[in-house]
């Protein structure tokens, strides 16, 4: 029993299980919105499995295409992947078997659910190898993540609105511009190992810049969400709350380079969590 414990442990830790909470609230704001309030727990059910599915599969392709580097890098040297404790089939095995889970409950949710879920997972499998040719991973990573709110509305009502998309867009720079902030962490690493990456290529003056960018566009397409989509008072609320929360965490990174994890983890996670809040309040006074 002791050996499963500790098995499950080491796959949670290699997944970051705990870091789902970046792109469930987001699923669940558009199939909110779509649905104009409740959607059913059937779906609720199946937007969980399918968003957990999903990514575990990213993160095991990401930690099986890593396994080297992270063994090289002393800050990721003690993941499972890295130092031993899951070996390299173990993980591959691992990212197959949440791969076709996702694609049993995309058929399960509707046609186009299903028809989009190998061109989802080939976006999210793709990540982990940009960084080794091409500064854009960070875009790449926020693309994937992008996705989650595209996939709530689709399993909701089958189809892709305009609302869903600007949505979407907020999340892709949302995403890729705290990826800038925490690739900070391994400018070094990655000068020496040859990974691409904006603050390696272009340094962290630069790096902060685009980073600044990539959230004031997110603000600018959650906005331009919540004014498509229709929405009241605590939508705005929740616009003007990730406005407020971004800036903190601009403020943090740079004021100190070693609060990135505070950053990148609490604020982030805060985020999505205070906008779905927002939004279920928005749909129920209306």
């Amino acid at each position: 029993m002791k050996r499963i414990v500790a098995k499950l442990h080491d796959f949670n830790e290699l997944v970051m299980f705990q870091h789902s909470i970046f792109s469930l609230p987001f699923i669940f704001i558009a199939m909110i919105v779509a649905a104009g309030g409740w959607f059913g727990f059937s779906l609720l059910l199946l937007g969980i499995l399918a968003a957990i599915s999903a990514r575990n599969f990213a993160m095991g392709v990401n930690r099986y295409a890593d396994r080297d580097i992270d063994a090289l890098n002393p800050r990721t040297q003690e993941r499972p992947n890295a130092d031993g404790r899951l070996d390299s089939t173990t993980i591959l095995l691992f990212s197959v078997v949440n791969a076709l889970v996702f694609i049993i409950v995309a058929y399960l949710i509707n046609d186009l659910a299903f028809m989009l879920a190998i061109p989802v997972l080939a976006v999210l499998g793709s990540y982990s190898y940009f960084k080794r040719f091409s500064e854009l991973a960070h875009v790449v990573l926020g693309i994937s993540l992008g996705l989650a709110p595209l996939a709530g509305v689709v399993a909701v009502s089958e189809s892709v609105p305009q609302w869903s998309v600007l949505l979407s867009l907020g999340v892709l720079f949302w995403v890729a511009g705290f990826d800038l902030l925490y690739s900070l962490q391994d400018i070094e690493f990655d000068k020496l190992h040859g990974l691409h990456s904006v603050p390696s290529v272009y340094g962290p003056k630069a790096t902060l810049f685009i980073s600044t960018l990539f959230h004031l566009n997110t603000v600018l397409f959650w906005w331009m969400f919540v004014w498509a989509a229709e929405l009241g008072f605590f939508a705005w609320m929740a616009v003007a709350a990730s406005a407020l929360m971004l800036g903190y965490e601009h403020y943090l990174v740079r004021k100190d380079f070693t609060k990135i994890d505070r950053a990148f983890f609490t604020v982030n996670g805060y985020l999505g969590i205070v906008f779905l809040v927002l939004i279920i309040l928005d749909q129920w006074v209306r």
